[in-house]
């Protein structure tokens, strides 16, 4: 009888399984399966698996595909990272009274639809702080300004309110890294990220091996947002500044409506840096892993134990199935 050969043993190739970082676990996503696992309080496991919904008709179109995994990604992150919220809790305290909008949910939604409804809400709101955060705030900021010095050349503009999106995003990043909870969460970011890397070079999944694994991924979301910044500031250049657009809500409004373009964009850009390790892709996505220093950090091993646990449970039947 053939020795089965263990789950990380292959010739080495990119994978599609790619995870997000939770409260005291890591969510993964391979061509069929996606899988939260998560620490509990006394150290064992809590996994949950879910199928994956396959994309079909314009959903699979380059440029347009960008924008329906973006949005479920939001939508599947939030989820999880509520879940792992739930699980990781160590249950120490009195349980609080729904109020406000949970309460107004709870009491004209079954419990699932409840559920899904906050999730939703969740996610909206989420787009919504970054984008008003990394796109609007800048444009607002720049708009004042411009009421101060009337000459402003447009191209000026432009510029510096690119300049306002980097500042901004390096901040938000820097300061989040210092907190605590999620410095810690950025360390199973780290153990996510480790341990795709020691599958993709065919190695076993091994706690040893994934150790040595690098931590800076070039399909990481860290670097998606950024070039999501990137290419908004680009677009605000060479759109903006020809037609003369100096009304500041305009400039707002626009913003808004090139969003989607701005996200199919990037998904395609990333798509393809990502998948080639040339000279020209290393470059374009070096901003994008120098970024991953505020967002990943070394995780210890209990964390690569999840990551590992994660992965497992994602990775198809049919050996190549993944590859990117």
């Amino acid at each position: 009888m053939a020795k089965k050969e263990p789950q990380g043993c292959h010739t080495p190739y990119k994978t599609t399984c790619g995870g997000q970082a939770l409260i005291e676990g890591i969510m993964m996503q391979g061509p069929e399966r996606r899988a939260v696992v998560v620490r509990k309080p006394d150290g064992s496991l809590d996994i949950t698996t879910s199928p994956v919904k396959k994309r079909k008709g314009l959903t699979k179109l380059p440029f347009i595909r960008g924008v329906f995994v973006f949005c479920g990604s939001m939508v599947n992150g939030v989820k999880a990272l509520m879940h792992s919220a739930e699980v990781s809790d160590d249950g120490i305290g009195e349980e609080e009274e729904l109020t406000g909008l949970d309460k107004w949910i709870a009491e004209h939604f079954s419990e699932e639809k409840a559920a899904s409804l906050i999730v939703t809400i969740a996610a909206v709101l989420g787009i919504a702080f970054s984008v008003g955060l990394f796109i609007l705030l800048p444009t607002a900021v720049t708009g004042l300004i411009s009421l101060v010095w009337t000459g402003m050349p447009l191209w000026f503009r432009a510029v510096l309110e690119g300049v306002l999106k980097v500042v901004i995003f390096l901040l938000y990043l820097f300061l989040c890294s210092r907190l605590k909870e999620i410095h810690r969460v950025f360390e199973y970011h780290g153990a996510e990220h480790k341990t795709i890397y020691c599958y993709e070079n065919g190695l076993e999944l091994t706690v040893e091996n994934v150790r040595r694994q690098p931590r800076h991924h070039p399909r990481c979301g860290t670097s998606f947002l950024f070039v999501v910044i990137v290419v908004s500031i680009f677009l605000s250049i060479v759109i903006f500044t020809p037609l003369e657009i100096e009304n500041t809500w305009l400039r707002m409004l626009l913003h808004l409506l090139l969003l989607p373009l701005i996200v199919g964009v990037t998904y395609e850009f990333n798509r393809y840096v990502g998948g080639h390790d040339g000279p020209v892709s290393r470059f374009l996505r070096a901003p994008g892993m120098w970024m991953q220093n505020f967002t990943t950090f070394e995780p210890d091993d209990s964390m690569i134990e999840v990551g590992i646990e994660a992965l497992k449970l994602v990775l198809p039947e049919e050996k190549g199935a993944d590859r990117w």
